[in-house]
């Protein structure tokens, strides 16, 4: 009696045998997965316009995120930069960073100056702030510890782990207390390996800050954004919010500027019915794109090379396009720019484009 295995391998050889008979399998194979192409595609289209309807009647919330240092890199006043978007663009929802290497360059000793003008001047305006706090926050590198927090890491890991906690827990408490304070953003983007200086994606330590930050205070939620626009979170811990990015162009070496614009607004509403049905949790756009992604630092690049990469007609798009997915709360992303370019090179029609836009 032959073995099953021997007889299968024996009848394969006979399909394979015949050129006939090997085209008929490359066909249907190529049938089978066009047709769960086809499929996916459609099941996205389906899944995102259902979305789409069941959030079109909501209420868009439009603000931005703003990093003192990404000014201070443009060489602009930082502070004038940050009221001119409260008072001249008038908006009302930030998304804030609490840079470990910047509040604790030095162990042991903090500094919260800037953080706390931040909160004092939305405090005033009725502004709310979601906060970074974490290792990974945005803008390059990401990971954004200090110097000797990286030596430590080198050499002690469960004592900067420890080191880590005591920040985050400083940070926490010092702020929970806001009238402003809206939600903590822990660890921007913490599975994404494709960019930023990071070598450290531990699920168990994500879970442990998780825990952590609730303990401390549980009156305010804490939201996760995926490890890029593409991401879904299949593992790791479920935040009270998730979020996501939504980019639609980027230079990447070797191939240069990569559009994403054959990419349909169902794409993103379909992910964010997903992770309702599926995480139970809603999703917002942490991260609109609205500034030029070039080979270049913005600050290097001319006005005709920024309008190559971002350009008043792409921004106008991109809004668009956001409000269209149905996630209506977006904090745009690019807001240092703006400033830099009205009041460093004099031109003034992105800034009044973005104005023009959330305002409509």
């Amino acid at each position: 009696m032959k073995k099953p295995k021997v007889a299968i391998q024996k009848k394969l050889q006979k399909l394979t045998a015949s050129p006939k008979k090997r085209h008929k399998i490359i066909l249907l194979s190529a049938m089978v997965l066009g047709g769960l192409f086809i499929l996916w595609i459609a099941g996205i289209w389906l899944f995102g316009s259902i979305y789409q309807r069941q959030h079109r009647n909501d209420e868009a919330i439009i603000g931005a995120s703003f990093a003192k240092e990404t000014a201070d890199d443009l060489g602009v006043d930082w502070q004038a930069s940050y009221l001119a978007l409260l008072d001249d663009m008038g908006l009302r929802h930030f998304r804030l960073m609490s840079y470990w290497s910047q509040i604790e360059s030095k162990q042991g000793i903090y500094n919260f100056e800037y953080l706390d003008w931040q909160f004092a001047e939305a405090e005033k305006r009725g502004a709310m702030i979601s906060l970074s706090v974490g290792l990974r926050q945005p803008r390059w590198p990401e990971c954004h510890q200090p110097e000797w927090a990286g030596e430590l890491y080198k050499t002690n890991y469960v004592a900067w782990e420890q080191e880590l906690s005591i920040y985050i827990t400083d940070v926490v408490n010092r702020y929970k207390s806001s009238p402003s304070l809206e939600s903590w953003h822990l660890e921007n983007e913490y599975y994404n390996r494709n960019f930023g200086h990071c070598d450290n994606f531990s699920t168990k330590r994500l879970s442990s800050e998780l825990a952590l930050v609730e303990e401390l205070d549980p009156a305010h939620p804490v939201v996760l954004s995926l490890s890029n626009q593409l991401g879904f979170p299949l593992k790791g811990p479920k935040s009270e919010i998730f979020a996501t990015s939504l980019y639609r162009s980027s230079y990447v070496e070797p191939f240069g500027n990569i559009q994403y614009q054959i990419i349909p607004t169902q794409f993103y509403s379909a992910k964010a019915f997903f992770i309702k049905l599926l995480r139970g949790r809603e999703t917002y756009i942490h991260e609109l794109q609205l500034e030029p992604w070039g080979p270049k630092a913005t600050r290097d690049l001319t006005i005709a090379e920024q309008d190559k990469y971002m350009n008043t007609e792409q921004i106008k798009n991109n809004i668009e396009f956001g409000l269209q997915t149905g996630m209506k709360k977006m904090y745009l992303w690019g807001s240092e720019w703006w400033y830099w370019r009205k009041t460093t090179l004099n031109d003034p029609s992105v800034w009044n484009t973005v104005l023009k836009e959330i305002n409509r």
